[in-house]
């Protein structure tokens, strides 16, 4: 019914979700010269005939959207979703002028808690919603607008993060938190709406500074945390939870289908993972397993 993929590319994040409707949604970039042309073509072949391509900007640290441009280029990407920001930068890459282009540009849409836009999770006769909620920012928050402060002195930038969350009818939910640190999320607590979440990708790729706090963990449930890359020693393994470690997995793609979501890594070393059902599936390669909901 629906696809989700987090790429494996080092220190950063590339996802995209293929939606079992005429929408395709990409989630950050960090593409450099070895990964670029795959996932670019990847990316074109998976979108190719939907109706809507939308990019997500979570925030513009540089490993999240490293290789913008390059991938602006190739698509065009004609749907930029970002929260509203000034931030500056004291060294200006081609990717974060290209951010920028896009940002302040009339392709644009503002990010907020609770916005809505067709067809993100808004429908029509013409086409469906593609499932997308915004749970942060809260525009009015004391802390955000710190946050959007230090992003415009070009000092800081991770908690200017947004919350997505994706749903998929009778089936899974996932949720991103960019690079949220931990002092942040627990500062928010009282103003941002979370409920059990299926799967949540690890804030800051994992790293400890972005631990999710337990008072966030408590509240989300989550089956299944995803740690994305960064060195052993700088993670957040999360004891007493179930993990995918794109360190050691690579790629993972989620096939989602009605309360059941399998799971494929690149890693051909990957074994199959005992908290995960066996249903025996080969949609693609080095299947490890299917969580039921």
């Amino acid at each position: 019914m629906s696809i989700i993929k987090s790429f494996s590319v080092g220190n950063g994040d590339t996802y995209y979700i293929n939606h079992g409707s005429d929408n395709f949604t990409i989630i950050d970039c960090c593409l450099n010269d070895g990964n670029a042309d795959d996932i670019i073509d990847e990316i074109k072949d998976k979108s190719a005939g939907k109706g809507i391509t939308r990019f997500i900007s979570t925030h513009p640290d540089e490993d999240h959207i490293l290789g913008l441009g390059k991938l602006d280029d190739e698509i065009s990407i004609l749907n930029f979703y970002v929260v509203k920001n000034e931030a500056t930068k004291p060294e200006v890459t081609k990717s974060f002028e290209r951010y920028c282009e896009l940002r302040d540009g009339d392709q644009a849409y503002y990010l907020y808690k609770g916005c809505k836009r067709r067809w993100m999770n808004d429908s029509n006769d013409e086409r469906g919603s593609s499932g997308i909620n915004i749970l942060w920012p809260d525009r009015s928050n004391e802390h955000f607008q710190t946050a959007l402060q230090e992003a415009k002195d070009g000092t800081a930038f991770n908690n200017l993060s947004l919350v997505a969350c994706y749903s998929l009818q009778n089936g899974v939910s996932a949720m991103w938190l960019g690079d949220l640190e931990t002092q942040f999320m627990e500062d928010i607590l009282d103003d941002i709406e979370l409920t059990k979440t299926d799967i949540v990708f690890a804030a800051h790729h994992g790293r400890k500074s972005g631990k999710i706090p337990d008072s966030w963990l408590d509240i989300l449930e989550p089956e299944i945390i995803i740690i994305g890359e960064a060195p052993s020693r700088d993670l957040e393994y999360y004891s007493g939870y179930n993990t995918l470690t794109q360190n050691k997995c690579g790629d993972i793609t989620m096939d989602c289908d009605e309360r059941k979501v399998h799971f494929y890594v690149s890693s051909s070393d990957y074994g199959k993972r005992d908290w995960l059902d066996d249903e025996d599936k080969s949609t693609f390669d080095n299947y490890i397993g299917t969580l039921n909901l």
